[in-house]
Protein backbone atom coordinates (compact mmCIF):
# COMPACT_ATOMS: atom_id res chain seq x y z
CA UNK A 1 0.00 0.00 0.00
CA UNK A 2 1.29 3.29 -0.64
CA UNK A 3 2.75 6.26 1.77
CA UNK A 4 -0.78 7.28 3.34
CA UNK A 5 -0.82 11.06 5.20
CA UNK A 6 -0.06 9.97 8.49
CA UNK A 7 3.51 8.50 7.54
CA UNK A 8 4.53 11.65 5.78
CA UNK A 9 4.07 13.70 9.48
CA UNK A 10 7.39 12.04 10.04
CA UNK A 11 9.03 14.05 6.56
CA UNK A 12 10.82 16.84 6.75
CA UNK A 13 9.32 19.85 4.92
CA UNK A 14 11.54 19.34 1.96
CA UNK A 15 10.57 15.79 1.75
CA UNK A 16 7.20 16.25 1.72
CA UNK A 17 7.15 18.80 -0.89
CA UNK A 18 9.47 16.08 -2.96
CA UNK A 19 6.84 13.46 -2.47
CA UNK A 20 3.95 15.32 -3.12
CA UNK A 21 4.90 18.45 -4.99
CA UNK A 22 3.48 20.76 -3.15
CA UNK A 23 5.00 22.26 0.44
CA UNK A 24 3.22 21.17 3.64
CA UNK A 25 1.27 24.74 3.88
CA UNK A 26 -0.25 24.43 0.51
CA UNK A 27 -1.47 21.10 1.24
CA UNK A 28 -3.10 22.15 4.51
CA UNK A 29 -5.03 24.88 2.80
CA UNK A 30 -5.82 22.34 0.03
CA UNK A 31 -6.93 19.65 2.52
CA UNK A 32 -9.22 22.01 4.53
CA UNK A 33 -11.34 23.15 1.44
CA UNK A 34 -12.15 19.64 0.75
CA UNK A 35 -12.92 18.86 4.37
CA UNK A 36 -15.35 21.84 4.08
CA UNK A 37 -17.04 20.28 0.76
CA UNK A 38 -16.66 16.74 1.86
CA UNK A 39 -19.24 17.93 5.19
CA UNK A 40 -21.64 19.64 3.02
CA UNK A 41 -21.09 16.34 0.31
CA UNK A 42 -22.00 14.29 3.10
CA UNK A 43 -25.43 16.17 4.74
CA UNK A 44 -27.18 14.68 1.85
CA UNK A 45 -26.25 11.12 3.63
CA UNK A 46 -24.11 8.25 2.01
CA UNK A 47 -21.24 6.11 2.93
CA UNK A 48 -17.94 7.13 4.64
CA UNK A 49 -15.16 7.28 2.15
CA UNK A 50 -12.58 4.24 1.93
CA UNK A 51 -9.87 6.97 2.20
CA UNK A 52 -9.32 10.09 4.17
CA UNK A 53 -9.27 14.01 2.60
CA UNK A 54 -5.62 13.61 2.60
CA UNK A 55 -5.36 10.55 1.28
CA UNK A 56 -7.32 11.32 -1.55
CA UNK A 57 -5.44 15.00 -2.24
CA UNK A 58 -2.15 12.85 -2.24
CA UNK A 59 -3.72 10.55 -4.68
CA UNK A 60 -4.74 13.20 -7.08
CA UNK A 61 -1.17 15.04 -6.53
CA UNK A 62 0.26 11.41 -7.12
CA UNK A 63 -2.13 11.11 -10.39
CA UNK A 64 -1.18 15.16 -12.31
CA UNK A 65 2.55 15.23 -10.96
CA UNK A 66 3.49 11.15 -12.09
CA UNK A 67 1.07 10.91 -14.94
CA UNK A 68 0.36 7.43 -13.72
CA UNK A 69 -2.80 5.80 -14.73
CA UNK A 70 -5.87 4.99 -11.98
CA UNK A 71 -5.21 0.93 -12.09
CA UNK A 72 -2.03 1.58 -10.74
CA UNK A 73 -2.70 4.20 -8.48
CA UNK A 74 -5.97 1.90 -7.36
CA UNK A 75 -3.59 -0.73 -6.57
CA UNK A 76 -1.21 0.99 -4.53
CA UNK A 77 -4.41 2.44 -2.38
CA UNK A 78 -6.15 -0.80 -2.79
CA UNK A 79 -9.16 0.79 -4.02
CA UNK A 80 -10.47 0.06 -7.69
CA UNK A 81 -9.92 2.04 -10.58
CA UNK A 82 -13.61 3.94 -11.44
CA UNK A 83 -13.55 5.43 -7.57
CA UNK A 84 -9.77 7.08 -8.15
CA UNK A 85 -11.24 8.62 -11.16
CA UNK A 86 -13.99 9.77 -8.99
CA UNK A 87 -11.29 11.19 -6.57
CA UNK A 88 -9.43 12.80 -8.86
CA UNK A 89 -12.67 14.87 -10.78
CA UNK A 90 -13.78 15.85 -7.04
CA UNK A 91 -10.81 16.92 -5.90
CA UNK A 92 -10.38 19.00 -9.12
CA UNK A 93 -13.62 20.08 -9.21
CA UNK A 94 -13.37 21.12 -5.63
CA UNK A 95 -10.37 23.46 -5.44
CA UNK A 96 -11.05 24.70 -8.52
CA UNK A 97 -14.58 25.70 -7.35
CA UNK A 98 -12.40 27.46 -4.94
CA UNK A 99 -9.98 29.39 -7.67
CA UNK A 100 -6.43 29.77 -4.90
CA UNK A 101 -5.18 27.24 -6.38
CA UNK A 102 -4.83 27.57 -10.45
CA UNK A 103 -0.80 27.01 -10.45
CA UNK A 104 -1.08 23.69 -8.72
CA UNK A 105 -3.76 22.34 -10.90
CA UNK A 106 -2.13 23.22 -13.90
CA UNK A 107 -0.17 20.14 -13.12
CA UNK A 108 -3.58 18.63 -13.86
CA UNK A 109 -3.46 19.10 -17.35
CA UNK A 110 -2.02 16.17 -19.47
CA UNK A 111 -0.77 17.74 -22.11
CA UNK A 112 2.82 18.93 -22.24
CA UNK A 113 3.90 22.24 -22.34
CA UNK A 114 2.05 24.51 -25.20
CA UNK A 115 3.32 27.50 -26.81
CA UNK A 116 1.16 29.76 -29.03
CA UNK A 117 3.25 30.94 -32.37
CA UNK A 118 1.47 33.26 -35.25
CA UNK A 119 0.86 31.50 -38.36
CA UNK A 120 1.96 32.82 -41.84
CA UNK A 121 -1.43 32.59 -43.18
CA UNK A 122 -3.16 35.48 -41.09
CA UNK A 123 -1.98 37.24 -38.09
CA UNK A 124 -5.21 36.65 -35.90
CA UNK A 125 -4.91 32.55 -36.37
CA UNK A 126 -2.33 30.98 -33.86
CA UNK A 127 -1.05 27.58 -33.96
CA UNK A 128 -0.17 25.54 -31.34
CA UNK A 129 3.52 23.60 -30.65
CA UNK A 130 4.02 20.90 -28.35
CA UNK A 131 7.20 20.55 -26.54
CA UNK A 132 8.68 23.61 -28.17
CA UNK A 133 12.54 24.32 -27.83
CA UNK A 134 12.72 27.50 -25.28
Amino acid sequence: MKMVYIETTKLTERQFRRLNGVNRYTFEKMSEILKKAQIEKKKKGGRANKLSVEDMLMLSLEYWREERTYFQIGSDYGISESYVYKIIRWVKNTLTKNGAFDRVLRLSRKSKRVKRIKSDNSPDSEKYLKNPKI
